[in-house]
């Protein structure tokens, strides 16, 4: 099957995807964005800590994007990336790479970046997946103003989830700590005493939501119900990078010692010509760090391109 050439493919149409396709088509640069369709936070109804969208659904904002982009002569397409492969493009040892998707039409491009994001791998807890991104959410952030003054639960997920309970209690005097069983040395159970947040030591056993599936508590193992307006947690961030890996870009220790796709500060891989930006390398990146990646990557992919460009002219 022939395939459509590009300056650039971009996989991944969230924030740090569709702010790299803005630079890279404002440089008039011949831009392809492809998308899954599944936005990490698409289950969310807002976003908040974003300057000037504050409050907007998530979904909008890369509706606009979508239009931004569209605007300067990108295309912006729904569909499943399957593979990426990568060739010498030219005599002077450039790269290449071809993209299939899943319906088995054919891309290729002089530079490839992934923003595929991630999945949050929730813990096994009955009635906790109905209410991810409404009743219980992972960020104070982006969440915490809204439940102020409320009843909030924080499962003990992790490592981190100690920190998450003492940042939470900024925002309510009605805070539990739920370790489901396990138990907490001196020094952390003395600082969650003195700031007055409960602890709740028997296990969990589902989470449990009102007539109208808004979220209502925690029942515990032995069938007693705790009244929660929110729960947070920390689930294990999960990256889809399936496609860097694919084309050997190189890893390195990084949330709870899992291994992450290493990039440097702009979002380059081990893999010449390939990048990556946004939750696909940085779990701790918000709205706007992944608009901010998606932007610096978009200028230094350019920056390449016309590094490339210099090469080529020089040889004649």
């Amino acid at each position: 099957m022939q395939r459509e050439s590009w300056d650039v493919i971009i996989v991944g149409g969230g924030s740090a995807g569709l702010s790299a396709a803005l630079m890279l088509v404002r440089a008039r640069r011949r831009v392809l964005v492809l998308d899954g369709g599944a936005p990490r936070n698409g289950v969310a109804a807002h976003m908040h800590g974003v300057l000037g969208r504050d409050g907007w659904s998530p979904l909008e904002l890369l509706e606009r994007g979508r239009e931004e982009v569209a605007r300067y002569g990108g295309v912006v397409r729904t569909a499943e990336v399957a593979t990426a492969e990568a060739y010498t493009a030219d005599s002077n040892g450039g790269p290449g790479f071809t993209v299939t998707l899943a319906s088995g039409e054919r891309h290729a491009a002089r530079r490839l970046l992934v923003a595929t994001g991630l999945r949050d791998e929730l813990p096994e807890l009955p009635g906790l997946a109905e209410q991810w991104g409404t009743g219980a959410v992972v960020c104070p952030y982006c969440d915490g103003w809204e439940v102020r003054d409320r009843r909030i639960g924080v499962l003990a997920t992790g490592p981190r989830s100690l920190h998450q309970v003492q940042l939470l209690r900024q925002w309510s005097p009605s805070v539990t700590f739920f370790t489901n069983g396990a138990e907490l040395d001196g020094d952390d159970s003395a600082g969650l005493l003195a700031r007055g947040i409960a602890v709740e030591r028997r296990a969990w056993a589902s989470v449990t939501a009102d007539e109208t599936g808004r979220l209502s508590g925690i029942r515990l193992a032995d069938d007693a119900v705790i009244a929660l307006d929110a729960i947070f947690l920390g689930p294990r961030p999960v990256p889809n990078d399936a496609l860097l890996t694919g084309l050997g870009a190189s890893t390195a220790p990084g949330f709870v010692d899992d291994a992450w796709v290493d990039v440097d500060a702009t979002g380059r891989t081990s893999v010449p010509g390939v990048w990556a930006a946004g939750n696909v390398v940085n779990p701790a990146a918000t709205v706007p760090l992944s608009a901010g990646a998606g932007n610096l990557a978009g200028a230094a992919i350019n920056a390449d391109l016309i590094e490339e460009e210099i090469r080529a002219a020089l040889a004649g």
